[in-house]
């Protein structure tokens, strides 16, 4: 996923990124991948609700403000480059969402790249659970409140979305320049990449093909 945001974004020394939701977690090594693989440190800003101000430490150049992502303290069109990877899920309903959505693309100036767990992959990858997740939502949740996985239960805790839904959150905010694509892992989706193109807005909103 970062070799695509990459290939698709094309950030130049001269931009300004900001990284939408990162982690206090350091068990993984995936944990705040941008932070750690983009060369041009002192061009990031990283921001989210967990305490993650080692990455100032851990990578000197970093900026760390503690930031909710339904209401970012930046200015319009702040940050030339605006980026999440796996936090739209975890903020809540459809509504949250669309709010995540909407201020991520109102601070970027050029660009916005999503990335989230897709809906339609066998293997849900917070609970390790083969194909529960595909059962109407209502049957799903009420499943795993009975088990040890009730964390997961919750909608606030976990709200997974297939392609078709990142573009009618972007639809119904009037957001185009839309583009979904996709990272696949044994012929199967298992990483949806939304990017936003704001040179290329226009509207109403353009759906895109991609995975579904």
């Amino acid at each position: 996923m970062y070799d695509r945001f990459v290939r698709v974004v094309g950030p130049t020394e001269h931009e300004t990124i900001l990284d939408v939701g990162v982690t206090s977690d350091r068990s993984y090594a995936s944990s705040n991948y941008l932070e750690a693989w983009y060369p041009l440190k002192h061009r990031l800003t990283a921001c989210g609700l967990d305490d993650a101000s080692f990455l100032e430490e851990q990578y000197p150049g970093v900026r760390f403000v503690p930031a909710d992502g339904l209401a970012l303290p930046f200015e319009d069109n702040a940050f030339d480059v605006v980026h999440s990877s796996a936090v739209i899920e975890h903020v809540g309903n459809r509504v949250n969402q669309m709010r995540f959505i909407t201020e991520l693309h109102r601070v970027a100036r050029r660009i916005v790249c999503l990335t989230t767990p897709n809906r339609w992959f066998p293997i849900e990858v917070h609970t390790s659970v083969p194909l529960l997740h595909w059962l109407p939502s209502s049957v799903y949740r009420a499943i795993l409140r009975g088990t040890k996985l009730k964390f997961f239960a919750d909608e606030a805790n976990l709200n997974l979305l297939s392609a078709a839904d990142l573009r009618r959150l972007c639809r119904e905010q009037a957001i185009d320049g839309v583009r979904v694509d996709g990272v696949r892992l044994l012929g199967w989706t298992s990483n949806l990449l939304l990017f936003v193109d704001k040179a290329r807005s226009r509207a109403p909103c353009a759906s895109k093909g991609g995975p579904e």
